[in-house]
């Protein structure tokens, strides 16, 4: 007999009736009360003062049929990062609705929806690492990701730089001392974020090496996996170190990496033991950050019809056979990405104005409505 380890990862979020799901490879958890992911003793405490400027630049996405909760945190005046998960869960599972989650930032009752609600065009203005996450090696931790533009400007107390760091860099400040994390936690009593200082970030534990780790994950390389103590509703939170201007983003907590010993006989499970927890995961910043430049920059359409006409557009071209329904999902993306491809444009998939005018050919550069760059030089406008 021998006792081989299984990897599986348990997403950090709130379910029904404050549970917690583990998400994995091979064993099936039963829901239990809100649970934490502690390393040691617990080192999760209030914002200390000089740290609430930066608690004021994070909030939660919430869904009310379901209970979930996630942190996010800002990134600009209208766009918030988060779990992707906690947007879509993972392969297998029903996804939320997307018209029915909000954000709210720490402090105010304020509830913003996602751009494009009301019109029937939120999908259009979530960008993803994934949509359909897979909970089974390769796992997608590295693609658990996501921002989300904001119907209307909620982040009033400023956004989070990006720190671009390798990780092996990543490593080296939390081997000092200096990389910590501000999430919400709903296994404590009260409902605020909470700073953990206690944060390793690295390679190797006691319980799995690198080397048998990587083989469980697709794109390893951009895996941060630390020790910040997480808690249920902590997914999404942002792992931080400080910078110039005050902290900085290095990567997003998404989860748990876990290992599960049984027994085995011919084949056969004959037992089950309890998991245990080799470390938490989280995405690292130049995993996304690309991506997450363009969605910033990118106008996005906000308008269901707007997304019929970029879907006819894309069909009368061949690179659309998806329904005309006005509904943004991976068919489109992969049709837009195609385009893009074809027109020597920056790769980004994103459903935009600029894009739908390229298409339609209404866009004012096409039309002549704004003078070239040597008219203008030459009339000095």
């Amino acid at each position: 007999m021998k006792r081989p380890a299984a990897p599986l990862i348990k997403a950090r979020r709130a379910l029904p009736a404050l549970s917690l799901f583990g998400i994995f490879a091979t064993l099936t958890v039963a829901p239990a009360p809100a649970q934490a992911s502690v390393f040691g003793p617990d080192q999760r405490v209030p914002l200390p003062q000089s740290l609430r400027h930066a608690g004021a630049r994070l909030g939660v996405f919430s869904d009310a049929g379901s209970h979930s909760v996630c942190t996010a945190f800002c990134v600009a005046a209208d766009a918030v990062v988060t779990a992707a998960h906690c947007l879509y869960r993972t392969s297998g599972e029903q996804p939320l609705r997307l018209s029915d989650l909000y954000f709210k930032l720490h402090g105010t009752l304020q509830a913003v929806k996602i751009a494009g609600t009301e019109t029937g065009a939120a999908e259009a203005n979530v960008h993803s690492g994934s949509t359909r996450l897979n909970v089974h090696p390769p796992i997608d931790a590295t693609r658990d990701w996501a921002v989300v533009r904001l119907a209307q400007p909620a982040c009033k107390a400023g956004a989070f730089k990006m720190s671009r760091k390798p990780v092996a860099e990543v490593m080296k400040l939390a081997g000092n001392g200096r990389v910590f994390n501000i999430a919400y936690h709903r296994d404590l009593p009260k409902w605020q974020p909470m700073l953990d200082t206690g944060c390793t970030v690295k390679r190797d534990f006691d319980d799995a090496d690198w080397h048998t780790i990587r083989r469980d994950f697709s794109n390893p390389d951009q895996l941060l996996l630390h020790t910040c103590d997480t808690g249920a509703a902590s997914s999404g939170s942002p792992l931080l170190v400080d910078g110039p201007d005050g902290p900085e983003v290095v990567g997003i907590n998404v989860g748990t990496y876990v290992q599960s010993k049984v027994i085995m006989l011919n084949g056969e499970v004959l037992h089950r033991f309890k998991s245990d927890d080799v470390a938490n995961t989280g995405v690292n910043a130049l995993a996304f950050a690309p991506a997450l430049d363009a969605f910033l920059a990118a106008d996005t359409l906000t308008d269901r019809r707007d997304i019929v006409r970029l879907q006819d557009a894309l069909a009368a071209r061949g690179l659309y056979a998806g329904p005309r329904d006005g509904r943004f999902g991976p068919v489109l993306k992969t049709a837009i990405e195609g385009f893009e491809r074809a027109s020597h444009m920056p790769l980004s998939g994103l459903a935009t104005h600029a894009l739908l005018q390229a298409l339609t050919g209404e866009s004012q550069v096409v039309t002549g409505k704004i003078p070239s760059a040597r008219t203008t030089a030459a009339t000095g406008r």
